[in-house]
């Protein structure tokens, strides 16, 4: 796909802009030292000029590329004609993106939001109420089981049950109500439900895990087993969904549709950030006026490039592409039997590369990339994501896991010299 975008030049340095971000930003994250000024389909441009391949998508919301045409002037054409009105009115194109949301995941409501942490603490309120007006549990006993290694974002309430210690250092206390389980093990899930279970909450695949794939019919035995107790099943879906693994959502490759769907990143076509909730009729109608909402969720530049996000996704058919160029990638990433790779796991145009942390520094490899021309971030220290936009070319797919392989010798041969 043809992408081009002028670039335009700035004079700061890179250490300059660093040094900014440094003195008057917060250091929650660990960039790695390239500045990006420019975009365009699966490349990404610093303030030299320089071309990269993008292999992150930032982190799956620019699953169709850096300013794809179509999204920047359907964003262009709302902005000429009405920006913010909040919720307290109509707008003439949010029931539509709410329609064509819904018949896309195959469900019936949607609840749009702004982040994907927002859109999984609307998933959490609804299932609490769910549980409290129709499975009778007591007002405020209501149980929500989760999966052990679990992402669902960075609130205070969905870090309290996260595995990763790092998270919650300092931040509670938290709320109560979460049982967690080992993800991939149906039968971990069945054993926790009680009389107090409301919904069984997991990722289709974990992603910030380090592109953990469960086993093969887990999420139909969830779906099963939440039909036989009378539970909710709510698949987050932020990341894995719009194409990501190969299917329009993940949960489609075993015909397992949950009651609440959570969606975010790619939705917005990495223009502006969207998310939602979209769920059945019944789920949804535990919310009445006041109960939740939001004065950026569905503003009418977020329903705009929503509906062109799931055009887009439907008229290019990118998921089937993501299939197609998945096995590439994988193929390709498995090629190498260099004993610094522990595992390589994946599904359609995502995989997670895991090395062996006394052989070679993760980190170590993504820097030997950038200084190659080929973007992504390591994740936990021991894992290299590969999350490409969709409308990679195959022949860049392919040089940016080539450039992956020579990155990783280079970077193994460093730390054993070291080591000696």
């Amino acid at each position: 796909m043809s992408f081009h975008m002028p670039l335009a030049r700035t004079a700061a340095s890179l250490e300059d802009v660093m040094a900014w971000e440094s003195r008057f930003g917060a250091t929650n994250y660990a960039p790695l030292p390239v500045v990006l000024a420019g975009g365009a389909g699966a490349y990404l441009f610093d303030t030299s000029g320089r071309r990269y391949i993008d292999m992150m998508s930032a982190y799956s919301a620019a699953n169709f590329g850096h300013l794809h045409p179509r999204l920047v002037e359907t964003v262009k054409r709302q902005l000429a004609r009405l920006d913010i009105v909040s919720r307290a009115y109509y707008c003439d194109n949010l029931g539509r993106f709410c329609q064509e949301l819904a018949n896309l995941t195959g469900l019936e409501a949607c609840l749009p939001m702004n982040s994907g942490a927002e859109a999984v603490e609307t998933a959490i309120k609804a299932a609490r109420r769910y549980g409290c007006d129709q499975l009778l549990i007591p007002e405020g006993k209501a149980e929500i089981i989760v999966a052990e290694g679990n992402f669902h974002g960075r609130t205070t309430t969905i870090i309290g049950f996260s595995s990763e210690e790092s998270y919650k250092r300092g931040f509670g206390p938290f709320a109560p109500g979460f049982v967690s389980v080992p993800y991939g093990d149906a039968a971990a899930v069945e054993a926790a439900i009680t009389n107090l279970t409301a919904a069984v909450l997991v990722e289709p695949i974990q992603g910030e895990a380090g592109v953990i794939v469960p086993p093969e019919g887990y999420l139909a035995d969830l779906r099963r087993l939440c039909d036989r107790h009378n539970v909710l099943l709510l698949f987050d879906e932020v990341q894995s969904g719009f194409g990501r693994t190969g299917r329009n959502f993940c949960f489609e490759h075993e015909n397992a549709q949950p009651d609440g769907l959570i969606l975010g990143k790619a939705l917005g076509g990495g223009l502006v950030p969207v998310s939602a909730f979209v769920a059945k009729r019944t789920l949804m109608d535990v919310f009445d006026p006041g109960s939740h909402g939001s004065t950026f969720g569905g503003n009418p530049i977020a329903a705009a490039a929503g509906r062109e996000a799931i055009a887009i996704l439907v008229e290019e058919d990118l998921a089937l592409r993501s299939q197609v160029l998945g096995k590439t990638l994988v193929r390709a990433l498995s090629s190498s039997s260099h004993p610094a790779i522990v595992a390589v796991r994946g599904k359609g145009l995502w995989a997670g590369v895991e090395l062996h942390p006394a052989q070679v520094s993760a980190r170590a490899v993504c820097l030997a990339m950038l200084r190659r021309g080929v973007l992504t971030k390591e994740t936990h220290n021991t894992v290299i994501r590969f999350a490409p936009p969709l409308i990679i070319d195959e022949a860049d797919l392919v040089q940016a896991i080539e450039v992956f392989h020579d990155a990783l010798a280079e970077a193994a041969a460093h730390k054993l010299g070291r080591a000696r």
